[in-house]
């Protein structure tokens, strides 16, 4: 008999934090203790938020950036805890450091924490760029270069403003000031199943699509004609891939542009070869024994492609603000101008909160955001955050777009500047411009 000992390995869910340890097995779902993940069905749903095996990764307790022991790590002075390793939680630690040197700062993120462009993720594949590339600093080093105790791979499981902690599959945190930068996830329809499509949300999603797409071209059905969407079917017919991108409107970016300028949307993607499939809602997804997918539509179509990928719209993950009482619509409720959560010392930035009602999904406001976070921590003196709507950049090289203001409904564009290379038109209220649109390059050749 071999007197080697088992080995044993676990595995977190990305959505939720949830370990599945093989030792432990999980027999509340029918796993009994030493069932290897291996041997889990692939229909096999997370016991705490409901995903299945394919939002499962391999853990390993990371060891702090600054402390070669986690446990001694997690024992250091209480100090500002920020959760969330990506663009709003660097530039929140960044805000803090360009004011104190000294505060003592906790990162708590779900990944490695390494930076990088996030918009650069819906146009790198026809740049022929690499997971590597992609990266501008690696979490380790920012963590060195900031003086942060980086807990990477470690997940936010729970939160108590009474107490003033966070419960992290790490340990328990003390803070005096808690920033949350958790940012959304991609909201995934009941006929889209994660285990069978596709999702670009950040640098780990992006590589696995990458990795897929690294045998040759390949036949892509994109669900959602939205911002991202769309920059995504550019990116891979570009990429030398055949896309096919299904919507329920009749028109791309159905929300954002009037039909005028849609038709010159669908009109460049037909010179790139790219379908649009209009007034299309998917019934089922399912996988081939060869491994491809069959999107069925509620037409009777059955699409036989290679990739499904979901561009259905993001949504902030409710759990830990509402467990912890915090107030919650459509996002994070913060304070327009402190953007303090209805907790105190609790602050929120970037894709997870909400302003009036209204998600803040857009990269630039962030650093704003993160300049009147830090100086609300600290204590300083502060003009306070000051919303306002980003310029709107749809990153579609062959036909460039650009929204300015708050388009109306209830308002009729008008046409301000038509030729063959550009259209321009607006919103007026009482002769003011509301919102203003220009679709092309005007006097500029076209991106071939």
């Amino acid at each position: 008999m071999s007197t080697l000992a088992t080995t044993w390995k676990k595995f977190v869910c990305r959505a939720c934090g949830l370990i599945y340890d093989e030792e432990l097995g999980d027999p509340d779902s029918g796993l009994a203790p030493g069932t290897r993940f291996d041997d889990i069905t692939d229909d096999w749903e997370c016991p705490l938020c409901g995903v299945t095996k394919a939002d499962f990764m391999p853990y390993e307790p990371a060891v702090a950036a600054s402390c070669g022991e986690r446990r001694a790590a997690i024992s250091r002075k209480e100090g500002v805890v920020v959760v969330g390793g990506g663009t709003a939680g660097w530039a929140a630690v960044e805000a803090l450091r360009a004011l104190d040197a000294d505060v003592p700062i906790t990162m708590v993120t779900a990944c490695e924490g390494d930076r990088y462009r996030k918009p650069e993720l819906s146009v790198a594949l026809s740049q022929d760029k690499s997971p590597e590339t992609l990266v501008t600093e690696y979490g380790r080093d920012a963590a060195m270069r900031l003086d942060v105790r980086l807990l990477s791979n470690t997940y936010a499981v729970g939160l108590s403003s009474a107490l003033y902690q966070v419960r992290t599959t790490a340990g328990t945190l003390n803070y005096t000031q808690l920033i949350l930068a958790q940012g959304a996830r991609p909201a995934m329809p009941a006929a889209l199943p994660p285990s069978l499509c596709w999702r670009i949300n950040d640098l780990a999603m992006w590589t696995g699509v990458h990795r897929t797409l690294a045998s040759g071209p390949q036949r892509i059905a994109i669900v959602g004609a939205g911002l991202v969407g769309c920059e995504l079917a550019e990116d891979f017919a570009r990429a030398g891939h055949a896309v096919s991108v299904l919507d329920m409107n009749e028109q791309p970016l159905a929300a954002l542009l009037p039909e005028r300028a849609s038709q010159r949307l669908l009109q460049s993607w037909r010179s790139r070869g790219i379908a649009f499939l209009p007034a299309r809602s998917v019934t089922l997804v399912e996988s081939t024994s060869s491994g491809k997918r069959i999107v069925h539509t509620q037409r009777g179509e059955a699409l036989h492609v290679d990739m499904v990928l979901c561009a259905t719209g993001l949504g902030t993950d409710p759990r830990l603000a509402r467990g912890a009482g915090l107030d919650f619509e459509r996002g994070i409720v913060v304070d327009p101008g402190t953007l303090q959560t209805s907790a105190p010392d609790i602050y929120a930035l970037g894709d997870c909160i909400s302003i009036a009602g209204e998600p803040c999904r857009f990269i630039e406001p962030i650093a704003a955001q993160a300049e009147t976070i830090a100086h609300a921590v600290l204590g300083r003196d502060h003009a306070g955050y000051r919303h306002k709507p980003p310029v709107l950049r749809v990153k579609t090289r062959s036909l460039p777009i650009v929204m300015r203001g708050v388009p109306s409904r209830e308002l009729a564009w008008e046409v301000v500047d038509e030729d063959a290379q550009q259209l321009s038109m607006a919103q007026y209220r009482d002769g003011n411009v509301v919102a203003s649109l220009d679709v092309g390059q005007k006097n500029v050749e076209m991106a071939a």
